[in-house]
C-alpha cells in the first residue's frame, strides 16, 4: 500500500462499522484536533496475529481514563475489531493503529463532556521503522526538548498531545542526518527516544531508564522479561548523561521500532554487539511464534 494516508484503497473500522478508507473522515471542529483529547495504540500483527493485542486494548482504555474520557467499546470488542480490520484488508503482517478521541459535539471549548467519544482502527503494511538502521545501528541526535514532569501532564498515557515535542525533536534530528533523537527528562536523566524506549549494555549487564515520567512500553516490558529469562541482569534506574560514554551497546524498543540497534547518540558510539543481536533474534522468534 502506497500513497498519502488519506487516499488509499482498503477498509477502516470506525465507530462500530467497516467503512471505505477514503470515507473515514472527521469534522474540522472535532475537539481532539483543537485540544489534543486523543489517545492511541500502535500494534503489529505477525502471521495474522496481533502481538499483545489485549494488553494494547486495555492500555487504550487506561490512557482514555487518564484524559478523563471513557471509550464506549470494551477491550474485548476492540480486540475483535482489530482482527476484523486485518481480515477486511487481507493483511497477515501489518501495523495496526487504534485511536480514540473526543469528537465534534455541543461543546467547542476546553471542556467537552457532552461531545461523543469516537474510535477508529486502521491497518497498513509497514516495514522497518528505522529502515536499514535495523541492521547497522541507528544514529540519534540529542533533543533539546525534555520529557515533562508527571505533575504537568499525564505521563503514563499514550496520548497524542505528548508527542508534539517528539515530532519537533525528530524533525530536528532528521535535518542533521539522524534517524531519531534521544530525550532527557525534566531532571536531566536519560529518558527515551521520540517514540521508543532505550536500553544500554555495560559489562554484560543491561541498564534502562526508570519509566517514572514517560511511557513504560509493552515492548520494553517484554524485552526486560526476555533478558531476565536469559539470566541477564537488568538495572531499571536513573541514568546520568555522563554515563553514555561508558556504555558499549545500545538499542531501542517499541512496537514500531521492534528492537533497533543504535550505533551513535550525539558524539557517543556503540557496537551492534552480541547481546543486542541475541535479544533482537529472540524477540523476533517470540512475536512470530
Amino acid at each position: 500500500m502506497e500513497g498519502a494516508y488519506d487516499n488509499r484503497d482498503g477498509k477502516i473500522w470506525m465507530d462500530g462499522q467497516m467503512v471505505e478508507w477514503r470515507d473515514a473522515q472527521v469534522h474540522v471542529l472535532t475537539h481532539a484536533l483543537h485540544y489534543a483529547s486523543s489517545v492511541f495504540e500502535g500494534e503489529r500483527a505477525y502471521n495474522g496475529k496481533i502481538f499483545l493485542s489485549h494488553e494494547h486494548s486495555k492500555r487504550l482504555h487506561f490512557s482514555a481514563g487518564q484524559l478523563d474520557f471513557e471509550i464506549p467499546w470494551t477491550a474485548e470488542e476492540i480486540d475483535a475489531a482489530k482482527d476484523a480490520v486485518l481480515k477486511a484488508n487481507g493483511f497477515t503482517n501489518a501495523y495496526v493503529r487504534a485511536v480514540a478521541w473526543r469528537g465534534a459535539g455541543p461543546d467547542m471549548g476546553v471542556a467537552s463532556k457532552r461531545n461523543p467519544v469516537r474510535l477508529s482502527i486502521a491497518a497498513w503494511e509497514w516495514g522497518n521503522y528505522y529502515g536499514d538502521a535495523k541492521m547497522k545501528g541507528a544514529k540519534l541526535d540529542i533533543a533539546k526538548w525534555k520529557r515533562p514532569s508527571p505533575e504537568t501532564e499525564p505521563s503514563f498515557a499514550k496520548a497524542a498531545g505528548l508527542y508534539m515535542i517528539c515530532t519537533m525533536a525528530k524533525h530536528a534530528a532528521e535535518a542533521k542526518g539522524c534517524s531519531d533523537a534521544m530525550m532527557f527528562d525534566y531532571r536531566g536523566y536519560v529518558a527515551e527516544a521520540t517514540g521508543a524506549n532505550i536500553f544500554f549494555v555495560k559489562d554484560g549487564e543491561v541498564h534502562t531508564p526508570l519509566p517514572d515520567c514517560f511511557l513504560n512500553g509493552l515492548t520494553r516490558q517484554t524485552v526486560i522479561k526476555l533478558l531476565k529469562e536469559k539470566g541477564v541482569t537488568v538495572h531499571e534506574r536513573h541514568i546520568e548523561p555522563g554515563e553514555l560514554e561508558g556504555f558499549e551497546q545500545c538499542w531501542l524498543t517499541g512496537t514500531a521500532a521492534e528492537i533497533t540497534p543504535v550505533g551513535q547518540i550525539g558524539d557517543y558510539t556503540f557496537d551492534v554487539g552480541a547481546l543486542t543481536r541475541d535479544i533482537s533474534e529472540t524477540y523476533e522468534k517470540l512475536v512470530r511464534a
